[in-house]
């Protein structure tokens, strides 16, 4: 089976996240796309997260009526900060039987040699990418290596930064989250 990783903090999941993963699945090769919920992205600041189990829990419920997409909690038991090259080996050696690709934006992309390793991730997984908005710095090199492939995937301009302020603010977001996402987030009164 195909599985892309769509990498994330989901503090919180929202639906532009559904949006694309659930394009992904359909409009590309992938069988499945897998949320892969991170403890602690090396670039970012920790303190700023939910609590990893909360988060993971949000993409569970965000996740629940789509047979095609799953949550996981692959990198909670790997040693942190972590990077994705990790994962991939630890993910090989667990689900030999599948294949796993990588699901990015398009600015990501352009950052992409700065991952660690990132020669030897892209020796051995293709890479799905995504177009964003504000990508005026032209097409980043990589578009045209065999494994990247350009998804022609919606643009959805919702971040997780502004859904969080947001409702600390007491503003309405239930239409900017999965369902079950967004009454599991309300009941527990996260970011308030």
């Amino acid at each position: 089976m195909k599985i892309g990783l769509f990498f994330g903090s989901y503090n919180p999941i929202h639906v532009g996240h559904l949006i694309i993963a659930n394009h992904m699945v359909e409009f590309s090769d992938l069988d499945e796309v897998w949320f892969v919920v991170t403890p602690h992205n090396p670039f970012k600041k920790k303190q700023s997260l939910l609590d990893d189990h909360h988060r993971y829990q949000l993409v569970q419920e965000a996740t629940f009526d789509y047979p095609k997409l799953r949550p996981s909690n692959i990198e909670f038991t790997l040693p942190q900060p972590n990077y994705t090259i990790n994962t991939l080996v630890h993910l090989f050696e667990k689900y030999p039987q599948h294949q796993f690709s990588l699901i990015m934006g398009q600015d990501n992309l352009r950052s992409f040699h700065k991952w660690k390793n990132h020669e030897e991730i892209l020796e051995s997984h293709e890479l799905y990418v995504y177009p964003r908005i504000g990508d005026e710095k032209g097409v980043p090199d990589l578009l045209s290596h065999p494994k990247v492939h350009l998804i022609e995937a919606p643009i959805v301009e919702i971040s997780a930064t502004f859904i969080r302020k947001a409702v600390k603010e007491n503003k309405n977001v239930r239409a900017l989250m999965p369902e079950r996402a967004w009454k599991y987030m309300d009941e527990m009164n996260f970011y308030k």
